[in-house]
């Protein structure tokens, strides 16, 4: 009986281990973890062109809605408890310049809304004044077709941007006014301008800022504690195209200085403009490159405002298409975003980076269509969320669509 039970005992034993053993191999499945979250939006088919902006105040995006292929209607909503409200038109038109890399843009101040748009100046291609909308505090209606700035040639004008500025706003753009022929059938380059508007819609100052620059990529700039900077693609006279800066320092502004020297020379504009973010007078500012052929998304910081920049943290390389996003987590941590090209397909990325070099994972966004469609991806962060806004392609239709997620994200 002894050695009967003895056997049996060892038996069970040996069963319930295999059995153990065996479990071991075959985890229990999980549900997998969503890091990226898409939201409702609030854009209707046939859009485009979002742009995404945050501040103390209201979360906000704008986008285009085309109808028959040739009325345009700038549409905006406003995010409240991480939900877009209905959306509000803010002006239609027929004679508006509708550029993939060449967005209208929406800010808020205090209660005050500005936004702008394209609109054509002429019958010639590229000839079209930066018309600005206003919308005061405690109004229902806005007030449209304010033009910007007053050189009235049918030039160029475009690749704005815009931040509030004490009472007003801060506008930085690229002014063509210098390229329109001369009686000698010679033109000028791209020059960069920038003003104070007031909430009213009126042009207080105006500056030229650089006399020659890149003619079509997206122009930058942020409010620091010494005042506001201007990050955009320069133009040497040997074509040299890299990131340059400008800042208002005691009133004045200091001549261009690049924020490093990339050294890509290249013949025709590369259409891929930088980013930049102020806290304090702590920059980051994040930009694409080609120099020697070689595809870059690189950071630098500053902690001094922009006179000085750290060598750049390389985000990403190979087959990268750059459209970048940068903003501060706080004052030792960025979040860069950026897209790669897949294939017949892109990628929408985003990281976390330490201003000593330190990266985190990179999350991926979406995919999208690897075309100018796709157009410029946007990121903002409220308070620790961050909610992204692209345009999604299927077919020949456009659709702008949004997707939150965590910042913690990078670190899981």
């Amino acid at each position: 009986m002894r050695a009967t039970s003895f056997y049996f005992f060892i038996c069970v034993l040996f069963g319930l281990l295999m059995g153990c053993k065996e479990e071991s191999k075959t985890p229990k499945s999980e549900a997998p973890i969503i890091v990226v979250e898409k939201i409702q939006t609030p854009a209707a088919a046939s859009s485009a062109l979002p742009h995404l902006m945050s501040n103390k105040d209201a979360t906000l995006l704008s986008w285009v809605e085309t109808s028959n292929d040739t009325l345009a209607t700038m549409r905006y909503s406003e995010l409240v408890d991480g939900k877009w409200q209905q959306p509000e038109n803010i002006l239609s038109g027929t004679d508006w310049f509708v550029n993939w890399a060449d967005y209208p843009m929406i800010t808020e101040n205090n209660g005050n809304l500005w936004s702008h748009i394209l609109k054509k100046s002429t019958e010639g291609t590229y000839s079209y004044d930066i018309k600005m909308n206003i919308k005061l505090k405690g109004t229902t209606s806005w007030r449209t077709d304010l033009l910007l700035h007053n050189d009235n040639t049918p030039t160029e004008h475009g690749f704005v941007s815009v931040v509030p500025y004490n009472n007003n706003f801060f506008v930085n753009w690229l002014d063509g006014r210098n390229t329109e022929e001369n009686a000698n059938g010679e033109r000028g380059a791209m020059t960069l301008r920038a003003g104070i508007v007031s909430t009213s819609g009126e042009l207080l100052e105006e500056y030229e800022l650089d006399s020659r620059t890149c003619d079509c990529c997206q122009t930058t700039s942020a409010i620091t504690d010494n005042g506001p900077v201007v990050i955009y693609r320069d133009r040497s006279e040997n074509e040299i195209r890299d990131i340059s800066i400008v800042r208002q320092v005691k009133g004045e502004w200091t001549k261009p200085k690049v924020v490093y020297a990339d050294e890509w020379k290249i013949k025709g504009c590369p259409v891929n403009g930088p980013k930049v973010d102020a806290l304090g007078n702590n920059l980051v500012v994040a930009w694409f490159t080609g120099a020697s052929k070689k595809q870059k998304v690189q950071i630098a910081f500053s902690s001094d405002g922009g006179a000085k920049f750290t060598k750049p943290i390389i985000i990403a390389q190979g087959s990268v298409m750059g459209r970048v996003d940068v903003l501060w987590k706080d004052e030792d941590n960025a979040i860069v975003s950026w897209m790669e090209a897949n294939d017949k397909t892109a990628l929408f990325k985003a990281m976390a980076v330490h201003k000593n070099g330190t990266v985190s994972k990179s999350r991926l966004i979406t995919t999208m269509a690897d075309s100018r469609k796709s157009g410029f991806p946007q990121m903002e962060m409220v308070e620790e969320t961050l909610y992204f806004a692209w345009t999604e392609q299927e077919g020949a239709l456009t659709q702008v669509r949004t997707a939150k997620m965590s910042v913690d994200a990078f670190y899981d």
